[in-house]
């Protein structure tokens, strides 16, 4: 009772030390105005656009849905900036997936500190262009062959996909300004905003569709998703900590070293990733059959109406939905952590493993650790992702189809943005 109590009284401590730091302020106030400007950016669509079809299209579409969390809900209303940060996302996952193959970018990424990072993201900005082109052509297609679009001239389709690539970057650049004068990691904090505007919708769907009959299906719901949440929170913050220790140097009757650390390597040290991966390519599918069943071609037709199937057999797409995940976890965790390189700058600093040899036996040691860890990691994020799935099929309320990618992204923003507060009170504290 006593540590509740002192818990309470540190968390009021630094909401005060917040509220009284002039400058925190101003940096959550921009945050908030930045985000006010996206809300009103969503609710301007794109001209020619039938409403009415436009929602009814979405609500039976898995693609549009997973989009539409990188667009800050953008896509409900197919606004000019329907795309958001998508494009950008998609072009820092590519580069960063060319680290593996191409050594001038490995070193870009790994080894040539902040200068080498600003180089990187100059050229995420560059691809960001070409994606942005894609799926601007891409979403206009579909959203064409549905008969969304009043007008369907050529002159008024690009005149939408440029429109839609300018309204990437200005996003973008707003995701940018909250990045630089605002807290917490723009990107992030765009995506964030696109899912929290979800959550009344869904809400709403959830209360009124509810009948009594429902009770014990609606409160094992709503446990479910609590559960979750906790077992998101615990699971993300989750860490295997592998000891270090620095021989001692002597030099000039000076003697430093000595010291004991630890290297943290997190349970899920990909990520959102791996559901990233795995939902982009699921995407695939779809976006080829909406091509494949408008043509003349009755073999492309047959391969549409197969990839529906697919789409439209939720045991099927869970399954692979769940491999897909737990593989990429393992290939992002291979990307993002480098044991050898780890093991050569432990050696270098004169640092080492107690009871590991330095050099190729600590790669060899960090990376069973790395396999292990993810392991658990990967089988949690497919968990994770396919969870709503079931609680839809369960209950058969498609209103509970609030991705895990969603919820494992709000929690990390959110935690992360609780740390970077808290931190700032801390250092006002002392």
């Amino acid at each position: 009772m006593v540590y509740i109590v002192y818990m309470f009284q540190s968390f009021f401590r630094k909401i005060k030390l917040i509220l009284s730091d002039r400058g925190l302020v101003t940096k959550l106030v921009f945050v908030l105005i930045m985000f006010i400007v996206l809300r009103f950016l969503t609710t301007v669509p794109l001209p020619g656009i039938d409403t009415a079809a436009l929602t009814k299209f979405l609500n039976n579409n898995q693609l549009f849905a997973f989009l539409n969390i990188f667009s800050g809900g953008g896509l409900t209303a197919m606004s000019i900036v329907a795309l958001g940060v998508g494009p950008y996302i998609t072009s820092s996952i590519i580069l960063q997936l060319l680290t593996m193959v191409i050594p001038r970018l490995k070193e870009l990424y790994h080894e040539s500190g902040e200068q080498g990072r600003q180089k990187f993201s100059q050229y995420s900005r560059y691809l960001t262009v070409v994606f942005a082109f894609i799926q601007g052509f891409g979403i206009i297609s579909i959203l064409k062959s549905q008969g969304i679009f009043v007008e369907t001239s050529s002159l008024v389709v690009i005149q939408n996909i440029i429109v839609l690539m300018g309204g990437s970057f200005l996003t973008l650049w707003i995701a940018d300004l909250i990045s630089e004068f605002g807290i917490g990691n723009g990107a992030s904090m765009v995506i964030f905003l696109g899912i929290v505007a979800t959550i009344p919708k869904h809400f709403s769907q959830a209360l009124f569709s509810y009948e009594p009959t429902q009770l014990f299906t609606y409160a094992g719901v709503v446990i479910s998703i609590v559960a979750m949440l906790w077992l998101t929170v615990a699971i993300n913050e989750a860490e295997r900590r592998v000891p270090v220790t620095y021989t001692k140097q002597s030099r000039n009757g000076i003697t430093t070293g000595g010291a004991d650390t630890h290297i943290p390597l997190k349970l899920t040290l990909a990520g959102v990733m791996p559901i990233i991966f795995a939902g982009s390519l699921l995407t695939l599918p779809q976006i080829i059959a909406q091509f494949a069943t408008v043509s003349n071609s009755s073999l492309l037709q047959t391969i549409g109406n197969g990839l529906t199937r697919f789409q439209n057999n939720q045991l099927a797409y869970g399954i692979v939905y769940f491999v897909l995940v737990f593989l990429f976890t393992y290939f992002y965790a291979a990307v993002t952590f480098d044991t050898t390189a780890t093991a050569d700058r432990l050696q270098k600093g004169g640092a080492f493993i107690p009871n590991v040899r330095p050099g190729t036996a600590t790669a060899e040691f960090l990376g069973v650790i790395l396999s292990r860890i993810t392991l658990y990691g990967g089988f949690f994020l497919a968990t994770i992702a396919v969870l709503p799935l079931i609680l839809q099929n369960v209950t058969g309320n498609s209103s509970f189809a609030i991705g895990g990618t969603s919820i494992l992204i709000a929690v990390s923003v959110v935690i992360d943005l609780i740390k970077k507060l808290s931190a700032q009170a801390d250092m006002r504290e002392y």
